[in-house]
């Protein structure tokens, strides 16, 4: 597991931005594993600037979104997909059958759930997959006591999640309970998995993440089994860690040390 501890919030957007560009560098129609949430929105910013500059092409790659709402419609302005598509999909011109989603509109989310592992395993697997961290230490939606074996299933949301997505919908709206979200054993089966966390709300379960057990309590802490995770923190993000100045030591100002 790296950690880089990055100079601020904008500076650890670049850099997941740039680890991304690396894959797509090395592999055209590298398959990646996408997320959404507020800690996305810079770094898809960055990778629409990139495509429009023309020095990212994502017009060849495979994309597999990590998780979708049950029961909120695919033209929704919350819908991941819908979500997605404006943060990324529509500057970048990724072709439409190259995106991949749950189908949180299925009549069986359970059916569909096993019908996108089947999908991602078509692919060949994800290359890198982008992951954030709830408060509560979730990856995906993969809540605390998800099992570490789990794969792409229906979850119910904990009253946290939702409170922290209800931000994102009207005021006369409830942000949904359930969603279709890809298992952590299927996180962990991407050869890469780059995870962003800023601001001090994300502290704790960064901590617990890094430095505390492997425990389906804090299922992000599954990332230390991965033998090539990396973690993008900003200052806040990092302000519980124990041994941040081992880290600041190995990759100072979240760059690479020479050996």
């Amino acid at each position: 597991m790296r950690v880089l501890i990055c100079e601020d919030a904008a500076a650890a957007a670049r850099r997941t931005a740039d680890l991304l560009c690396a894959q797509v560098a090395a592999r055209a129609d590298a398959v990646l594993g996408l997320a959404t949430g507020g800690t996305m929105e810079p770094v898809y910013a960055l990778l629409r600037a990139r495509c429009a500059a023309g020095t990212l092409d994502l017009s060849r790659v495979t994309t597999f979104n990590l998780d979708e709402y049950i029961g909120l419609p695919q033209d929704h302005p919350q819908s991941y997909r819908a979500t997605i598509q404006r943060m990324l999909f529509d500057a970048a011109r990724i072709p439409p059958e190259r995106g991949h989603f749950p189908d949180g509109t299925a009549p069986d989310p359970g059916a569909a759930s096993a019908q996108y592992e089947g999908l991602i395993a078509a692919a060949g697997g994800i290359d890198l997959q982008l992951l954030g961290i709830g408060e509560n230490g979730h990856i995906g939606f993969n809540e605390p006591t998800s099992s570490l074996g789990s794969r792409t299933r229906p979850k119910t949301l904990t009253q946290s999640t939702r409170a922290a997505n209800a931000r994102f919908f009207g005021p006369d709206e409830k942000a949904p309970r359930f969603a279709i979200t890809m298992g952590i054993a299927t996180v962990l089966d991407a050869r890469a998995c780059v995870l962003i966390a800023t601001g001090h709300k994300k502290a704790a379960a960064v901590a617990a993440a890094i430095e505390g057990p492997v425990s389906a309590v804090c299922p992000a802490s599954a990332l230390q089994m991965h033998p090539a995770a990396t973690l993008l923190l900003d200052p806040e993000a990092a302000a519980d860690l124990t041994l941040r100045e081992y880290y600041d030591t190995v990759h100072p100002g979240g760059g690479e040390a020479p050996l």
